[in-house]
């Protein structure tokens, strides 16, 4: 039975920055629209941290009943390693899934906007078959487009919505950026796990791509989405905030540059989280200023 700091481990916290960062943008961009409420901003949290935590275990749980996380780099699997049976990772991504549900329903009911429920589900259906199911869009190199859409685009633009009652310019520029951070933190991922991807027949963007041009993505994501972070100071010129993260994606860029692969790559998957959450913080209090 797997212990509570395996159980920690496998949920990958170097990950939760994905989640954290839309709420802190979104926030932000809803404050400058004169619509902040901390208890809606606290469920959005909640939910985004419920959601990213469960597909992180389903991912987990299909990936290791396929057998494709028998021999992987990086965190600890709890269905490929065998410290945790499968229907107990199953279990807890589908707990996990709930209280994401459980939080977003309060949301709903309060604003009243229903058409957030197939939202919702929505989010929850992509989350599974990001590698469950029997053809997981994960592994045929469209892992990327769902993290942009649902770890920028809708989560972003969600937390406005629910506190606001409506979205501005500025807020599609923030969840834009923060979903080009998010999708740099998953190239980061499957840049590391290419040699055992190919293996295991996972077709992931970076197989697809290739080492070079996967690295070359990284950094277009990440200059792309602290460009959006200048042209939103062009309007409130605390958005310059965003740039807080920049030291941190140079020193992950420069591993990028050496040529870092396998477990060196870990901490430009630490730094390329860090990164997105100093860059979302920041442009979020920007706008909010």
């Amino acid at each position: 039975m797997a212990t509570a700091g395996q159980w920690v481990e496998g949920a990958r916290p170097r990950t939760l920055p994905a989640a954290l960062s839309p709420v802190a943008a979104g926030t932000g961009a809803a404050v400058a629209l004169g619509g902040f409420s901390w208890w809606r901003a606290l469920l959005a949290l909640v939910v985004a941290l419920a959601l990213q935590i469960a597909v992180n275990y389903a991912n987990d749980y299909s990936d290791g009943i396929r057998g494709t996380d028998t021999d992987r780099v990086g965190p600890l699997r709890l269905t490929g390693s065998g410290v945790a049976t499968p229907g107990a990772v199953k279990a807890a991504a589908f707990a996990s899934f709930g209280v994401g549900a459980v939080a977003g329903l309060v949301l709903v009911v309060s604003i009243g906007a229903w058409w957030l429920l197939a939202v919702g589900a929505l989010c929850i259906l992509a989350a599974w078959y990001y590698t469950g199911g029997s053809r997981p869009y994960g592994y045929q190199g469209l892992g990327e487009i769902s993290v942009f859409v649902f770890f920028g685009l809708v989560a972003v633009l969600g937390t406005v919505y629910v506190q606001a009652g409506r979205v501005s310019w500025a807020a599609v520029a923030a969840a834009v950026g923060v979903g080009a951070y998010a999708c740099a933190l998953l190239v980061a991922n499957n840049l590391r796990d290419i040699p055992t991807d190919v293996l295991a027949g996972k077709r992931t963007l970076a197989v697809l791509l290739g080492d070079r041009r996967t690295r070359a993505l990284w950094f277009v994501l990440v200059g792309g989405a602290q460009l959006l972070g200048l042209v939103a100071a062009l309007d409130r010129p605390w958005a310059l905030l965003s740039l807080a993260g920049m030291p941190i994606a140079v020193r992950a860029g420069a591993r990028l540059v050496r040529g870092a692969r396998g477990r060196d790559l870990v901490p430009v998957l630490r730094d390329t989280g860090l990164a997105e959450l100093l860059f979302a913080v920041g442009l979020g209090m920007g706008l909010a200023l």
